[in-house]
């Protein structure tokens, strides 16, 4: 079940040049022109509905959509983010699938322009995210689900250290397909070194983004 209470909006969190902050109405067309730009480099990737139906992401006007992703702070079940690199919007990234009651747990999906991929941002990206559900939300678990051949992302957990769970087997329709997806875990109280290190050096300026 979702949260079962409203989320406050989020203040911006930023670790030396990544940030991650709350997507707002504005952001609709450069978030439109970097989805159509990204075309082929995150096809591989998108959820499909299985009938085949859908718009294409960037398509269309990003209002109406990100107005509806606002809309889950108030219902307790997401919190939509962008990713910005000095400053620039260059992905998003969102916590979904929250659970409160005995659960208390959400999952991570994320996404990278390809002109910024390579410099670390996802990662560190992904690091505040992880920051702000376990400090902010006060929630217990975290999973990030990844498919085997996405090794981009892979690197990624990799990097941060988070534990290998398992494999869903045709776990989440994407590409027009229903796929395997490898789950990855971290737990409040149990963070890997290698997170809390990646964090510490992305907020000190350390990391070579």
């Amino acid at each position: 079940m979702p949260l079962g209470r409203e989320i406050d909006k989020p203040a911006p969190r930023l670790a030396g040049r990544v940030g991650i902050r709350l997507i707002r109405p504005r952001d609709a067309a450069p978030l439109a022109q970097l989805l159509t730009h990204n075309r082929s480099w995150l096809t591989r990737w998108e959820a499909t509905h299985p009938s085949g139906r859908g718009p294409v992401p960037g398509s269309g006007s990003m209002r109406p959509v990100i107005s509806i992703m606002r809309k889950q702070l108030r219902a307790g079940t997401g919190v939509p983010f962008v990713i910005t690199y000095d400053g620039e919007l260059v992905g998003q990234l969102s916590i979904a699938e929250l659970s409160g009651g005995a659960l208390q747990s959400s999952q991570i999906g994320y996404w990278v322009s390809q002109h910024a991929a390579g410099r670390g941002i996802a990662p560190t990206a992904v690091a505040l995210a992880i920051d702000y559900i376990f400090n902010e939300l006060g929630l217990h678990r975290i999973e990030i689900c990844i498919r085997p051949e996405n090794y981009a992302s892979l690197r990624v957990v990799e990097k941060l250290g988070l534990e290998y769970e398992g494999r869903r087997a045709a776990y989440i329709h994407i590409d027009g397909g229903w796929r395997d997806h490898d789950c990855f875990v971290v737990v409040r109280g149990n963070l890997p070194p290698q997170l809390t290190e990646f964090l510490r050096q992305a907020i000190a300026g350390e990391q070579k983004i």
